[in-house]
C-alpha cells in the first residue's frame, strides 16, 4: 500500500492533529463547552491514527498493538455517546471521560516517540524503563486524570 516512511509520514501527521483536536476539546470539556465539529474531527482523527498504526509490518503482536486496541475500544463508547446518544444523561460524562482517555493514549504514545526519537530525551532515558521516562509518564498519567475528573464534573451551559 504505502512504503514505511510514507505511512510513518502520515500516521505522525494524523497523530499530532488528532492531538490539537484533542487539547481543544479537552479545554471545551473542562471549561463545560461542547465543541462538535472539533469533536468530531478529533474522534476521527484518533481512530484513524491507532488504525494507521496496524498498517505497519509486524511479527507478532507488539505493546504498540496493544495500545492501538484499547485506544480503539477506549473510542467506540465516546463515539456512541457523541453521535448516537446525543450527550444525554449519563452519556455527557461518558463521552468526557472516554474522550479525554482518548487523547491520553496519543499524548502517551507521543511522549514515548520523543524519548525514542529526541536526541536530548535519550540521553536521560535510554530505555523505556529509566527513571526520567517513568516520570515522565507519571506526570502524564497525573495530568491526565485531574482532566479527566474535571471533564466529567463540567457540564455545557
Amino acid at each position: 500500500m504505502f512504503d514505511p516512511t510514507t505511512l510513518t509520514g502520515i500516521h505522525t501527521y494524523i497523530s499530532l492533529f488528532a492531538i490539537a483536536a484533542g487539547i481543544a476539546v479537552v479545554a471545551g470539556l473542562v471549561r463545560g463547552l461542547d465543541r462538535p465539529t472539533t469533536a468530531t474531527t478529533f474522534l476521527a482523527l484518533a481512530f484513524l491514527t491507532s488504525a494507521t498504526g496496524f498498517l505497519f509490518p509486524f511479527n507478532g503482536v507488539l505493546p504498540s498493538h496493544v495500545v492501538g486496541a484499547v485506544a480503539i475500544l477506549v473510542l467506540l463508547p465516546a463515539i456512541y455517546a457523541r453521535s448516537a446518544a446525543g450527550l444525554q444523561g449519563r452519556w455527557h460524562g461518558i463521552y468526557a471521560g472516554t474522550a479525554v482517555a482518548s487523547l491520553y493514549f496519543l499524548v502517551f504514545v507521543a511522549v514515548a516517540q520523543a524519548f525514542a526519537k529526541v536526541p536530548a530525551l535519550q540521553a536521560v532515558a535510554p530505555t523505556q524503563g529509566a527513571p526520567a521516562f517513568a516520570v515522565a509518564q507519571g506526570v502524564v498519567l497525573l495530568a491526565f486524570i485531574g482532566l479527566g475528573f474535571a471533564a466529567v464534573r463540567a457540564r455545557p451551559a
